[in-house]
């Protein structure tokens, strides 16, 4: 009975892991590129009762008598499936299409990946600069930050092609590309990306050094679309249903709890 305890103990503990999960699944539904997480699980060590022995009567029982120790939480992937594109009227918003993720500079130096493309204009050292709603630097395919010259052209003569490569318009209004695009990174192992605050996604053992598409010819390459952004991959009605079971699993849990302290209670007792 005090196993039965422990037991259903555990159930409880990794159903509220996964009730937070799908919380945070929800409250995202709305942030731009954000990818579903999922709770997955795996069971404890089991604890023989009674090995292979045969009966009284000589017959074999070839298959042991066995009792589980409860489930844990194993790990929360992420599905990086491709959400939905949402038009947008910032000129500089992007969306991917395909497995690729933008590159941005973290206040630390190191680089980072998203695939939140809400992109703007700020004033950096040496001009105008690409960088996040955060004012983190983008980069480009040569991972360098894309910087504008302001002394040359003017910004508002600065376009953005669909493609992610940037030109402008000369005096003659002919549109001349600057050499700029905006890099494109991909990885082995998506899943393997460490999650951090504000969409930013940080390099692991797991999921191996990033690859460059615009210098990688093995990759399937993603395409760019300018004036979207991805939505949110969350699908409402499949995480509201996987509530509802991790809520009736999280309640079996309890009665399992409250019906061995039933049998603990009639034992005592059994004493008086």
């Amino acid at each position: 009975m005090m196993r039965s305890l422990w037991t259903a103990a555990s159930g409880m503990i990794a159903q509220q892991t996964n009730v937070d999960t799908i919380a945070n699944n929800l409250a995202n539904v709305n942030t731009t590129g954000y990818k579903t997480q999922v709770a997955e699980f795996k069971s404890l060590l089991y604890q023989d009762l009674q090995p292979k022995t045969t009966t009284a009567n000589g017959a074999n029982k070839p298959i042991p008598a066995e009792v589980g120790l409860g489930v844990r939480n194993s790990s929360i992937s992420t599905s990086y499936a491709q959400g939905a594109f949402l038009a947008s009227d910032n000129d500089t918003a992007f969306a991917i299409n395909g497995d690729g993720f933008f590159a941005v500079r973290g206040i630390d130096g190191e680089t980072y990946y998203t695939r939140n493309g809400n992109f703007t204009y700020a004033v950096g050292t040496n001009g105008m600069m690409l960088t996040t709603t955060d004012g983190l630097p983008v980069l480009d395919s040569t991972g360098q930050p894309i910087v504008f010259d302001t002394s040359q052209y003017e910004m508002s003569k600065v376009y953005p092609s669909d493609d992610g490569s940037f030109g402008y318009l000369d005096a003659n209004n002919n549109y001349v590309d600057l050499g700029m695009k905006i890099g494109i990174f991909q990885f082995n192992n998506p899943g393997g990306l460490e999650k951090l605050s504000g969409s930013l996604l940080a390099v692991t053992a797991a999921s191996g050094d990033p690859i460059n598409e615009a210098l990688s010819d093995d990759v399937r390459k993603s395409t760019v679309k300018n004036k979207y952004l991805e939505g949110s991959n969350v699908q409402v009605a499949d995480e509201m249903v996987n509530l509802i079971v991790a809520q009736r699993a999280y309640e079996m849990n309890s009665k399992a709890i409250q019906a061995s302290d039933e049998m603990l209670q009639q034992a005592n007792q059994l004493r008086r």
